[in-house]
């Protein structure tokens, strides 16, 4: 008898075998004899950097690829799923990060889409709300309309649906693919009280993450992938971070978060009484060369607003924005020219040109430099571009490839490069490690103080109160649209902080 770490038995085989998975796309090698098991009532996180090979195994699992080595089985039966439709028959689901219900239709009849009840070539509309709601009910979302549009819902509850959805069916085992990438944390509280409640009725959940903290909250066990390599695996509350962190990387990471010593210089970047269209509702501080300061709070607080109104992406309503000799608002090629740059924390809509190459991303705001009347030379786009790919050891093809086909870690290490090709005083990033994986982290937060090295100046939002405890040497709390005080980063602490985020004293 096999007993798991709190000492009951464990069923005699696990509910998920993958034995000896490989994978090839011509000559890239996606996955090298990667195992992977997981029984009936367990979680289990998948972890490991941009192009580890997660996705290509749960894929694989899901039946979008075949696998060109190894096996694979379901409750003791060989599983070889053609194609999803198939997996789910098996009773397999993946739950993407990027939610895929038909948003003009209603909560029913995304649950029951393609199984709906007939009786002959009509609809069984009673049948269809009574296993909506069962669905529900199960998940402890009993109360949820089945009538109501799912683009009525936010995406908390939308992502409910999707995993009714598969309830529905009858899946035994759900694949959660970044499922906490958009949610608030109140939203992340009540999803893993699902999860825990799907693992109490006897459901296999593999949960994909690049949030250690999530991970450590969450899982009964964890399995690293690098390289597209089983790189270890355990128990997660007997697991220290760093641990599942030097499997992650293959190395060991003492410090993640690079701090050194910064003596502030001049003022670079002076901002007062600041008012957006409606947020931010007030904003003051100041930024001097070789300071990084954060700005912590609640989604919706308007620290995005705050940096999009500085960098004259939305309308100012009221006060100054004083960029060195410069005051007043500017549009964002005007900030450019000042030397102020930004980083969105929507790389996929505003931050990058996805169809354009790295050469044509990196170069844009400066243009001017690589020709004459109007005209540019490609060659001179490519040679200044390869520069930026060396020195963020960005994993990509060449300056010619597709910004679209990077993972998002690279993706953020060539919003990075722009940046630093225009040679700007003032740094803007939102939430500039979002959706990436813990190595590439590390990289940016390297840049971030090497940069403040060169005297840049640079404001950070991020959600993550560890990281800019970490990184900034000043930490200002955005609360309902009013900037407070920026404070020094050893003068506070990840729960003062979230009490001044949520209004407290």
């Amino acid at each position: 008898m096999v007993f798991n770490q709190q000492g009951s038995p464990d069923p005699p085989h696990p509910f998920l075998e993958m034995r000896g998975i490989g994978k090839k796309f011509e000559a890239t090698v996606a996955l090298d004899d990667v195992s992977l098991a997981i029984r009936k009532g367990e979680v289990v996180a998948l972890v490991g950097e941009n192009g580890a090979g997660k996705s290509t195994l749960m894929k694989i699992l899901s039946g979008v690829f075949p696998p060109d080595a190894g096996a694979m089985f379901l409750d003791g039966q060989p599983y070889h799923p053609r194609n999803p439709h198939e997996a789910r028959s098996r009773g397999v689901a993946m739950i993407y990060q990027e939610l895929s219900l038909a948003l003009h239709l209603s909560v029913a009849e995304n649950i029951l889409l393609g199984m709906e009840p007939l009786r002959g070539p009509f609809i069984r509309h009673p049948e269809m709300m009574r296993r909506a709601r069962e669905a529900l009910t199960r998940l402890g979302h009993g109360d949820l309309d089945p009538l109501l549009r799912a683009d009525r819902l936010p995406i908390a509850l939308r992502q409910v649906v999707e995993i009714a959805r598969a309830v529905a069916v009858g899946c035994r085992l759900l694949v959660l693919d970044e499922p906490t990438s958009s949610l608030t944390r109140d939203d992340v509280t009540r999803l893993f009280s699902l999860v825990r409640t799907l693992r109490e009725q006897g459901h296999a959940i593999i949960y994909i993450s690049h949030q250690l903290e999530e991970v450590k909250e969450i899982s009964d066990r964890f399995v690293v992938l690098r390289d597209g390599k089983n790189a270890g695996e355990g128990f997660t509350a007997a697991t220290p971070s760093s641990s599942v962190v030097s499997m992650m990387v293959g190395r060991e990471v003492s410090d993640l978060y690079t701090h050194s010593p910064r003596i502030p210089g001049e003022i670079l970047l002076h901002v007062e009484n600041l008012g957006g269209r409606s947020k931010p509702i007030h904003a003051t501080v100041t930024l001097r060369r070789g300071e990084v300061i954060g700005i912590a709070g609640l989604v919706g607080a308007g620290r995005t607003e705050f940096l999009r109104a500085v960098f004259g992406l939305d309308p100012v309503r009221q006060g100054v924005v004083r960029v060195g000799a410069y005051a007043g608002p500017a549009s964002p090629a005007r900030r450019w020219r000042q030397g102020v740059g930004m980083v969105s924390e929507d790389r996929n809509s505003e931050g990058l040109s996805a169809p354009s190459s790295l050469a044509d991303n990196i170069t844009l705001p400066r243009l001017e430099r690589f020709g004459r009347g109007g005209l540019v030379s490609p060659r001179r786009l490519r040679a200044r571009s390869q520069h930026w790919i060396e020195e963020l050891r960005i994993k990509c093809e060449g300056p010619r490839q597709r910004v679209a086909d990077l993972s998002g870690g690279n993706q953020q290490k060539v919003a990075i490069a722009r940046l630093l090709e225009a040679d700007v005083d003032v740094l803007l990033l939102d939430e500039p490690t979002r959706g990436i994986d813990i190595g590439a982290k590390a990289e940016i937060y390297r840049w971030i103080d090497r940069l403040s090295a060169q005297g840049k100046g640079i404001i950070m939002v991020s959600s993550y109160l560890p990281e800019l405890l970490g990184v900034c040497d000043r930490v200002a709390v955005m609360c309902r649209g009013t900037l407070n005080d920026a404070r020094p980063a050893a003068e506070v602490t990840g729960h003062s902080l979230m009490l001044e985020a949520l209004g407290g004293a």
